[in-house]
């Protein structure tokens, strides 16, 4: 039984007193607690890969921050190291996988794992974080959508362009679309290990949705981010996230999704017209956390006008950065909690 379930009520569209409120990584780097554990370990995979610890830190924002909602300490890379294509996390880089998709014989050594075999750390860390929580909010569970990591699996690395992953969709349509559907078979499988063992919500991040144009995005992500939520919806509400990718807040209000998270280039008056009936979720700068503690809160006060008129979950438009002042992020939850407008 949730004590709070403000979050949870949200996401499915139900009235609540308040709005309820959490942040994309809010569990991670602005935290001292986080730091002070990161520090003992030989690097990010360890903290991921150990279900006891991933479980911690998962926890300590709704200790430290007093959130309505935790989201499983992961990343979103685990389903193509699980697939067979191993990464790195290179410590002020970012990731890195030493081998790269490029072939159709590369797309067919993949596997489409099982989770529990695959991915099991992942579990355990939400069925352990479920049990230490006790009910006091609900748990998010997540993945990233399919664009996203095949431009990974493709470029190798973080990139501001993607240039060889957006190359593919023009080159090789139909090998991209092979690798495409075995990331989505995988992904549906892994989402829904993560609702059985204990994820209230799921959220899929289409973190590069923003580098491809409208006409690509429809063949080469919305559609399968469709066929996740379609999977998904019966079990848990879904929740979209796909930055930079404004034009395609009507395909998305088509799909089974229940809340669309919006970026902070967004107009919420507007998402709201396009989204019908949906929760929307966001969308604060994250810029606007480096404010003064005055301007926090004019400034999480004039988002939160915006969202008037229909269900709305407070976060950022962006996970929160890491040299973001832990009482700014404070005033922001607090002025959340306090508004009712």
């Amino acid at each position: 039984m949730l004590k709070n379930d403000l979050f949870l009520r949200a996401a499915r569209g139900e009235a609540t007193e308040r709005t309820p409120v959490w942040l994309m990584r809010q569990a991670g780097r602005i935290l001292p607690e986080y730091r002070a554990l990161r520090a003992r370990l030989s690097g990010f995979k360890e903290l991921v890969e150990t279900p006891e610890l991933a479980a911690e830190v998962t926890i300590q924002p709704i200790d430290a921050l007093d959130v309505d909602a935790a989201i499983i300490f992961s990343d979103i890379l685990v389903v193509p190291d699980a697939m067979g294509l191993p990464y790195e996390m290179v410590e002020a880089r970012g990731p890195l996988f030493p081998n790269v998709i490029k072939t159709a014989a590369d797309v067919n050594k993949l596997r489409i794992p099982d989770p529990e075999e695959g991915l099991g750390y992942v579990l355990e860390a939400l069925r352990i974080t479920k049990k230490a929580l006790n009910g006091r909010v609900p748990l998010i569970g997540f993945a990233g959508a399919p664009w996203t990591l095949l431009a990974y699996m493709v470029e190798g690395h973080g990139s501001k362009t993607f240039s060889k992953a957006r190359g593919m969709l023009y080159r090789e349509p139909a090998l991209a679309h092979q690798l495409l559907a075995k990331i989505t078979a995988t992904t549906i499988a892994y989402l829904k290990a993560q609702v059985a063992a204990g994820a209230q919500v799921v959220q899929v991040f289409d973190s590069w949705a923003g580098t491809l144009p409208p006409a690509h995005y429809t063949e080469f992500s919305a559609r399968y981010i469709a066929e996740i939520t379609e999977a998904l919806a019966p079990l848990v509400p879904v929740t979209v996230f796909a930055k930079g990718a404004w034009w395609a807040v009507p395909e998305f209000a088509a799909t089974a999704c229940r809340t669309i998270g919006l970026d902070w280039n967004q107009d919420p008056a507007q998402v709201r017209l396009q989204a019908g009936n949906k929760t929307l979720q966001g969308n604060l700068d994250p810029c606007a956390l480096y404010g003064t503690r005055e301007q926090v809160k004019a400034a999480t006060e004039t988002m939160l006008r915006q969202f008037a008129g229909g269900p709305h979950i407070a976060n950022l438009g962006h996970g929160v950065y890491p040299d973001t002042d832990p009482d700014n992020v404070r005033v922001f939850v607090d002025t959340v909690k306090a508004w009712r407008g």
